[in-house]
């Protein structure tokens, strides 16, 4: 099955859901949309891996199998704020609409389950709390690996990646993590709950006591020759109180170019861009990238 075959299925099931919205305004109209969302996220998750098992991915490196795996939701559009909801903390997972970390989180865990010949939702699910949580353990909100550099750290601990950074020229990354503490009128489970506010901070106090490293930007041309297609990249940003402004992966084309894949938040959509290189230098706020390699699963 091509990718425009692919595509061309999705439109049918993601086209029924959108009246709805315009003939209800209710609870009950939110809750079936939902519900919609959900039987789609189903049955696009179907029909990749009905093309896994048709071309045999788990065959492939786990690096190459994201590769396939994320050309199908190449146009997907930019949805942000999927993961949050009222209510208390969920597994959630949609792919009707995609942001920059559940667009390379969801493939890493696809291709995951490929490799070990799993095709069912179910296996998706779990692998999914494995690499979103604290030690693969949900419990609330705050066990979510909100920043990006303890997703990091906890899937190294797992063995689910492998940070290459340093061994790619990287050098010290030296700043200070408190966004979620100091703006939590930001983050809706935050807003009250002074309690939940004491643990975020906690957690940011030991991201900051850990040791990280980056490529600066200036070096990332001279490294990417050595990127691998599923490279999960992490790109660091001056902000104050933020590690990572953005995440993607890198696709290698034929050409050896590294390029950024990724859910654009300016394009609207998963898209194949520039090299990382390019992207990196393009934003003034953007000082590196950070590494982590997919671990091949036995």
């Amino acid at each position: 099955m091509e990718r425009r075959t692919f595509l061309a299925l999705l439109a049918i099931p993601l086209l029924l859901p959108l009246a709805e919205p315009l003939l209800a305004q209710n609870v009950r109209s939110s809750r079936k949309r939902n519900t919609d969302k959900q039987a789609t996220s189903r049955y696009i998750f179907s029909q990749a891996m009905r093309q896994a098992r048709a071309d045999g991915w788990h065959k492939l490196s786990i690096g190459q199998a994201m590769g396939q795996i994320g050309l199908l939701f190449v146009g997907t559009p930019y949805v942000g704020g999927t993961l949050e909801a009222d209510g208390a903390e969920q597994c959630r997972i949609d792919l009707t609409g995609l942001d920059c970390v559940t667009f390379f989180e969801n493939t890493l865990d696809m291709a995951r389950i490929v490799k070990h010949n799993k095709y069912a939702f179910e296996d998706l699910q779990q692998e999914v709390l494995h690499t979103r949580y604290r030690g693969g353990v949900l419990a609330g909100y705050a066990s979510r690996l909100h920043y990006t550099s303890e997703w990091i750290s906890d899937n190294v601990t797992k063995g689910v990646v492998q940070d290459v950074t340093r061994e790619l020229g990287g050098v010290i990354f030296v700043n200070s993590v408190n966004f979620m503490s100091t703006h939590p009128q930001y983050y809706a489970p935050l807003k009250l709950d002074v309690e939940m506010q004491a643990t975020i901070a906690g957690i940011e106090e030991r991201i900051n006591a850990s040791t990280r490293y980056y490529i600066p930007k200036d070096r990332i041309v001279h490294i990417e020759s050595r990127l691998q297609t599923g490279d999960i990249v992490a790109i660091a940003t001056s902000k104050e109180g933020l590690d990572y402004a953005h995440t993607g992966m890198i696709y290698k084309d034929d050409a050896g170019v590294a390029h950024l894949f990724h859910a654009s938040s300016q394009k609207r959509k998963v898209v194949m861009d520039v090299s990382v290189s390019e992207y990196v230098n393009s934003v003034k706020s953007h000082t590196g990238i950070t590494v982590a390699r997919p671990v091949d699963t036995p």
